[in-house]
């Protein structure tokens, strides 16, 4: 094991302790592909699943094997109308399983998030009865101030770009606290603690994925 694996594998333990605290459910694999077999056999046949906007997700091939399973999958990215997106944004809260990835997550195991809509985070907080959350050790903050700064300079003003937005971010690199259309972070979300046991769950991979 390369030094680097080692170093992520000891972040990880850290971590696995602090979520564990907060009522949160931690593992680490130092492949997505060992991480989204687990994440596959976490998920029960004839449950209800969708997701939330993620590269992490998108790159994983996670959606691709429960498409052949035997489940309900709320897909917006099939809807035919704006309309019918928001019908899945809404479905999305009596949801069996509910799976992400997060924005940052703390050596101590705060989960930091921003969101545009709203959705994902709103998720997040509450109504699916399991939500799944794969992140690369490259998410890892010191703690919750650093966690902020990390998603707005550095995975916002990417995601701008990815989705074409104009923002000053999507400029410069360097958040410009916007505000209006564009902006994508509307929501600043801290979940420092989970107050249902066997709810939120949080894979960490050993590479780095994602924004």
């Amino acid at each position: 094991m390369n030094p680097k694996q080692i170093a992520y594998e000891n972040q990880a333990n850290t971590i696995i302790k602090g979520l564990k605290k907060r009522n949160m459910d931690g593992y680490f694999f130092h492949t997505i592909d060992e991480a989204r077999a687990f994440a596959n056999t976490m998920i029960e046949d004839g449950s209800t699943v969708t997701w939330g906007g993620s590269m992490t997700l998108q790159d994983s091939g996670l959606i691709q094997d429960l498409e052949k399973r035997d489940l309900t999958l709320l897909d917006r990215a099939k809807a035919s109308s704006p309309e019918e997106v928001g019908k899945i944004y809404r479905q999305a809260f009596s949801a069996d399983y509910y799976l992400m990835s997060t924005n940052a997550i703390t050596l101590d195991g705060q989960l930091v998030n921003i969101d545009g809509n709203g959705n994902r985070v709103a998720a997040l907080i509450f109504g699916p009865k399991k939500v799944i959350i794969i992140a690369g050790m490259n998410k890892v903050a010191l703690d919750a101030d650093s966690a902020v700064d990390r998603v707005r300079n550095f995975a916002t003003p990417a995601n701008c770009n990815r989705l074409n937005l104009t923002t000053p971010c999507s400029k410069t690199g360097k958040c410009g606290d916007c505000l209006g259309q564009s902006t994508i972070c509307c929501e600043i979300v801290t979940t420092r603690n989970s107050r249902h046991d066997d709810r939120i769950h949080v894979i960490l991979v050993g590479q780095e994925l994602g924004y």
